[in-house]
């Protein structure tokens, strides 16, 4: 899997005064779509928190607003694996209107995998490795 892309749809409470989407909300979809990654390739976080030990944490992230989005805009949220390291991951993703050219926004989260006992980074599970390998 290349490219993972989510449907989001933007409802009032995502909205400003403006009556764009709060900036804080774009972190919220880019968030649900990397849920929704893991689960297309088969994996459910709190099945890994409680069988594996393992936990996915956002260690940090650069975001780039370019258009806003509206109340009732359909839009697209992706998921671009772009570096995968040992404990850490580095995700690109862009959220679009869907069926329109351009960028709303872009982000780059890097995600690091941490034990639930002490928090300590551990190696991403091999079994998920070994499916989102670039």
């Amino acid at each position: 899997m290349t490219e993972f892309a989510w449907p989001v749809r933007v409802y009032y409470e995502d909205t400003d005064a403006g009556g764009v989407v709060y900036h804080s909300n774009y972190l919220n979809f880019m968030e649900r779509a990397r849920t929704e990654w893991l689960r297309a390739l088969g994996f459910e976080q709190d099945e890994l928190k409680d069988k594996q030990g393992v936990l996915f944490v956002v260690r940090s992230l650069n975001i780039e607003y370019y258009l806003p989005a509206r109340f009732n805009d359909n839009l697209i949220v992706t998921v671009k694996m772009t570096t995968l390291r040992g404990a850490s991951m580095l995700l690109e993703q862009d959220v679009k209107k869907e069926n329109e050219p351009g960028v709303l926004c872009q982000g780059k989260v890097k995600i690091v995998s941490l034990t639930t006992s002490d928090f300590s980074p551990c190696p991403i599970p091999a079994q998920i490795q070994n499916l989102i390998q670039i």
